[in-house]
């Protein structure tokens, strides 16, 4: 059974909070704000807490709604959930912007971007190939970033399986992605 200790929370997980955070919304303050919120939140549920997680996967469990519900706040403000971008000639942009995606200077790292954003959606077909399992473990473990212990309590698996999972899960996309991906 796990115990809740909040004077340690910003020493212990903050870094570990913001790292998650920033990969998924991409603005440092945003980021900043999410985790203030979601220990402002996680103090108030302390009384709700049965110990069923660390308290880790806890603040993660709230933070993740936390994320969520500032897209659902930053799309309903515009009143669009997806962007729509066009340019004209001039260079000038046109349509609707979410205020956090307005667009960069257009440099040289744009090349990288439109390469990561394909290697991207390749990873994603590709771990949509797995096998259900595997591919349910490969994103708890590997996106998710959740414990070993979590994972094998949620799923109900030893660690040796889960790491059995995991290696088989990463052999297969590799050959997938050097199939789709490297020989481009």
């Amino acid at each position: 059974m796990h115990q809740l200790n909040p004077d340690k929370w910003v020493g212990l997980y903050a870094d570990y909070l913001f790292n998650y955070t920033i990969k998924r919304v991409g603005n440092h303050e945003v980021s900043k704000d999410l985790i203030q919120e979601t220990f402002y939140a996680a103090l108030k549920a302390v009384p709700n807490f049965k110990g069923l997680a660390s308290e880790r996967t806890w603040l993660i469990s709230i933070l993740k709604r936390k994320i969520i519900d500032y897209y659902r706040k930053v799309n309903s403000v515009k009143g669009k959930a997806e962007i729509r971008i066009n340019f004209q000639q001039s260079g000038t942009h046109e349509g609707d912007w979410i205020q956090e995606r307005v667009p960069a200077k257009w440099t040289s790292s744009s090349d990288y971007n439109i390469e990561q954003k394909e290697l991207t959606d390749t990873l994603r077909k590709c771990i949509g190939k797995l096998p259900e399992k595997y591919a349910m473990v490969f994103k708890m473990k590997t996106i998710q970033e959740m414990e070993t212990e979590d994972i094998c309590k949620e799923l109900d698996i030893t660690s040796s399986n889960l790491w059995v999972i995991i290696h088989r899960a990463r052999t297969q996309l590799r050959a997938c992605m050097e199939e789709n991906w490297f020989t481009k």
